[in-house]
Formats: structure tokens, sequence, C-alpha cells
């Protein structure tokens, strides 16, 4: 498709957009619009303010908790997406570096995040795992963190590999919370498919079915996602290379999520990338915009989104001009905190608006106190640390600074007071 076609397609489109505006203008003219109330929330804002919204039965609320590269900074998280539905059902997709405290901000309840899927593992898209088990745990969830994720060609280069040896880097972690805390969200389920799958059905529950198909980048092993339910259908790259698989699978979707790298000159000015590497990495190992712009043209989904680039005011300008030359349908060049609310007649995008001085969010289910866990012995051997909390050592216990016991047992009374129930002061052991 040459240039001049299409810059014809955009004019079109930027008419066929200014008629609908106009058209609805001329209808707000005809008809009053109701006055906004002094005293009630706007029934229509340009940005998402998270909890404040409920969303539709019928409708896809899509949330980038990660859109950045491999190389971490505060501006950007790396590779994440939330997906909530109209049922209840929310799914993470893949959990980047940083991520977790995206979703912090989101104050969703962690029992409602128990479901991750990983297309591959690299840093920037499993490097928040760990603070989603623990930290979720320790913020409230009370069931088990779940996640798939691809085999490779051995089974150190699969997801249940990967998973079991963080398990074990935090033992000590764990173990030192035996009988501190609630220990029912410190386990891990891991379901582990075949990477060769083509379209493959992963998960099926409640009218949601998420399906699996084969990606390329780096090794053998990472895949791309399709989610489906309810007539809408989602689809994430995490990182490929264009592949025969994406074009056939990723069709017919709504929103559809596939990595755009940073223009390769950029990664020279920028990240003091060799010309060699930049067009290694930017064009081989990644997609470039201009591959991504081919791929999108190709599919046509309702709304394309590109993310796996640093948007920044001397970066983008360059992806979206790359990705313009192959592709002139509805973009959007991902950042964290974009949002997208999709039904069958319409996207929408905005931006969300977050507190950052978050704690934990509200739970789903009622807390236990510490040990008191009738399954504590099961979920201690899942975690794989003894089911009594270890103790202190003699040589430790000496350590402890006696003075305080006096004004630490004032904050017991107070409590026992406050509470009407006897908590008594645990004596040095």
């Amino acid at each position: 498709m040459n240039m001049m076609n299409f810059k014809n397609n955009r004019a079109i489109t930027f008419l066929a957009g200014f008629g609908a505006c106009l058209a609805v203008l001329l209808v707000m003219g005809a008809k009053s619009p109701e006055a906004p109330s002094p005293v009630k929330p706007a029934s229509d804002r340009d940005v998402y303010y998270p909890n404040t919204e409920a969303l539709g039965k019928d409708e896809m609320r899509v949330i980038a908790c990660g859109t950045g590269m491999p190389t971490t900074r505060a501006a950007q998280a790396a590779a994440c997406f939330l997906v909530e539905l109209g049922n209840g059902d929310k799914f993470i997709f893949d959990v980047g570096t940083g991520s977790a405290e995206r979703i912090s901000s989101l104050q969703i309840p962690y029992d409602y995040l128990d479901k991750i899927f990983v297309g591959h593992l690299h840093a920037d898209h499993i490097g928040s795992l760990a603070e989603i088990f623990i930290g979720g745990a320790l913020m409230g969830r009370q069931k088990p963190l779940r996640i798939w994720g691809p085999n490779s060609t051995v089974p150190e280069l699969g997801t249940a590999y990967a998973v079991q040896k963080m398990k074990e880097m935090y033992t000590w972690d764990l173990a030192g919370r035996v009988g501190l805390v609630d220990f029912r969200g410190y386990s891990l389920e891991v379901n582990e498919f075949d990477y060769k799958g083509e379209n493959a059905v992963i998960y099926e529950d409640n009218g949601v079915t998420v399906r699996s198909f084969p990606a390329i980048h780096s090794l053998d092993g990472p895949v791309s996602f399709s989610l489906e339910w309810n007539g809408l259908k989602f689809v994430f790259g995490s990182d490929t290379y264009p592949n025969k698989w994406f074009i056939e699978y990723a069709k017919d979707a709504d929103l559809v999520v596939h990595e755009c790298f940073v223009a390769a000159p950029d990664l020279v000015r920028k990240m003091r990338f060799t010309p060699e590497q930049a067009l290694l990495v930017g064009t081989q190992i990644h997609t470039a915009p201009e591959a991504f712009g081919k791929v999108m043209e190709t599919i046509k989904p309702r709304m394309a989104v590109a993310y796996h680039f640093f948007k920044d005011f001397d970066t983008t300008a360059s992806v979206n001009d790359r990705i313009r030359t192959t592709y002139d349908g509805p973009l959007s060049l991902a950042e964290d905190f974009m949002v997208w609310n999709i039904t069958k007649d319409d996207i929408r995008v905005r931006m969300a608006v977050v507190e950052e001085a978050t704690w934990a969010p509200p739970l789903a289910g009622k807390p236990q106190p510490p040990g008191g866990d009738p399954d504590r012995e099961k979920f201690s051997k899942d975690a794989g640390v003894p089911v009594e909390a270890i103790k202190y050592s003699d040589f430790i216990i000496g350590g402890r600074w006696g003075e305080v016991d006096e004004v630490l047992r004032g904050v017991y009374k107070e409590a026992s007071e406050a509470l009407g129930q006897e908590f008594p002061y645990p004596e040095s052991k």
C-alpha cells in the first residue's frame, strides 16, 4: 500500500470522525444536555478512577500495569496487562518488573487477582511475580496464587522450574512468617502447558476461554494468548517476532496488544546500542514499529495496542510515524495506567488516575489470626517450609533488650481493654 493511499485513508478517517463529532454536537444542540449537578458526581469522565465505576455485565476492561522495556525505570513498569470482565473474573497477563506497584495502586482485593498468565520467563515479564506472591498474601490474598506458563525444550527452561526456584529463593522469607500471619495465601499452583500448542485451550471456566499459541522470542518456549468471553476477544502477544500463528489466531479480536520496540536509531541514540545490536534486537528479537503495523494491517483488530517502548517526548513520534507507514487503523500507543473499556458497540480509551500511597485493599474474605488456619500444615507444606515457626536460637534470644518489655506490655493491655479480649504478652522463648 503506497503513501498516497495512506494519506487518502487518513483524510477519510479524519473527515468521518469529524462528521461523527459534528453529528453529536447537532443532536446536543437539538436537545439541551442535562445541567451538571453541584453535588452529584459527573456521569461521564475523561479519566478512570479505580473502584468508582461499575463494570457492565457485557463489558471488558483492560488496564496497562506495565508497558516499558527490559530496563527498569520509575516512569514505566515492565510488561503487565490486567483484564477485568463483567462476570467478576480478573486475569493478569505477564507481571514484569515494577508492575506490582501499579497493581497495588488499583486497590483491587488480592483474592480477585489469583490468575497470572506468563508468556515467557524474561525478568521484564515475571520480575514482580514474587511481589504478587508474597506481598499479595500479606495484603489479603487468602487462596493460592495460580500461574499458567509454557514449558520449553528441557524442564529447566519451563515455567514450573522457574516458579519452584523462585519459591526456594524465598524459603527464609516464608519460614519466618509461619505462625505470624494468615498463611493461606502463601502457596502456588503452577499450570505448565505445551508451548507448541496451536490455539490450545489452557483455561476454561465461568464462560471464559484462554488459549495459547507459539511465539518467536530468544529461545523455544514463549507463547501469546487470547482470551474470549461473551463475544469479546482480547489478544496479548507478550514478546514475539511477527509469526504465522499470531496472524491466524489474533484475527477477529477486539483489542490486540502486541510488542512494538523502540525504533532502531533511538536504540543507538538513547540505549547506547551499537548499530549491529540495535538492528538485531530491534528487528529480529523484538518487533520493529514498521513490522507491528504490518501485523495489524493484516489482522485488522478493532483496536491495536503497541507497547514495549519508552513513551517519551523524543521517541513516541518516531514509533507512531513508522507504524503509520504500514498501518492506518485504530491505534493506542500504550503507557502505564492506560485503560480500555470494551463493549460490542464501543472501545473507550482513557487514563487512570490512581493513588500512589496505598495500603492494603479491602479483604474479600474473613481473615484468620496467626496459626489459626486448620489447613496450616497443608499450606506450610505447599510453601515448602516447616509447619512450626522456626524459633530464635539462644544466641539471638540473649540479645533481646528487656528494657522495652514494660512499655510493650502497655500496648497489649491497651489492646485488651479496647477490644474486650485478653491478649497475653508473649514471653521470650
